[in-house]
């Protein structure tokens, strides 16, 4: 069982705890072309449960034999009011923090669900299949021009912003909002920009948000 418990940058617990982890796939155009998807003419939802979540600053650990297991490094919003059928400003009003978050993916196995027309839960559910980082208070960024990296063994491998995002973070939740509640603690993962790739054992994962947040794991 995850024994994960949100907290803030400074190491001060988050005093809410974690529901689900709700996903939006193919949420940047070059993300989707890079993996030959269409873009979607509607959000494509998806939902890690909580026990996905482990911290990212803990070596990375995965289901072994089923393939290769690819990163996605996503801006996280940790939801701090409860949000049914939301409007933007209470959408706005419920952000309560800003982090990183590693969607990792058993990418064979995805593709093998896509094909069958099958959900993918079984891709992107497994227990340590959402690292994520401390969290910083919203009112430290944008919500508009929020810049987060990756880079792998001190190489740039993924640069992310969230204008570039196809659903804006504010209308985003709002949509989420208006298909099921969501309630405080839980955390919205918004997307992957281009530059996914597979683990290997051995390598130095170093994330960065804005100037604000760094944090640094590596593969088991």
């Amino acid at each position: 069982m995850s024994d994960y418990q949100h907290h803030w940058k400074d190491g001060t617990p988050v005093h809410l705890p974690l529901g689900k982890i709700v996903c939006i796939g193919r949420n940047y155009a070059e993300h989707a072309r890079e993996l030959n998807n269409p873009v979607p003419d509607e959000p494509l939802l998806f939902i890690k449960p909580s026990t996905a979540a482990v911290h990212i600053t803990r070596p990375l650990d995965f289901p072994r034999n089923q393939g290769a297991v690819h990163f996605e490094t996503e801006l996280a919003v940790l939801i701090g009011r409860p949000l049914t059928n939301a409007s933007t400003s209470e959408v706005e009003a419920a952000i309560l923090g800003f982090g990183l978050a590693l969607d990792l993916t058993l990418r064979d196995v995805q593709s093998k669900l896509k094909d069958k027309g099958q959900p993918w839960e079984r891709a992107k559910g497994f227990d340590g299949a959402c690292p994520l980082s401390p969290f910083v208070a919203a009112d430290k960024l944008p919500r508009d021009n929020i810049h987060f990296t990756l880079d792998i063994d001190g190489q740039r491998q993924q640069t992310g912003d969230s204008r570039d995002m196809l659903n804006p973070i504010v209308l985003l939740i709002a949509h989420m909002s208006s298909q099921f509640t969501l309630q405080p603690g839980d955390v919205v993962l918004t997307g992957t920009p281009k530059g996914v790739g597979p683990l290997v054992s051995g390598q130095t994962l170093s994330l960065e948000l804005e100037d604000v947040l760094f944090v640094e794991t590596t593969v088991v």
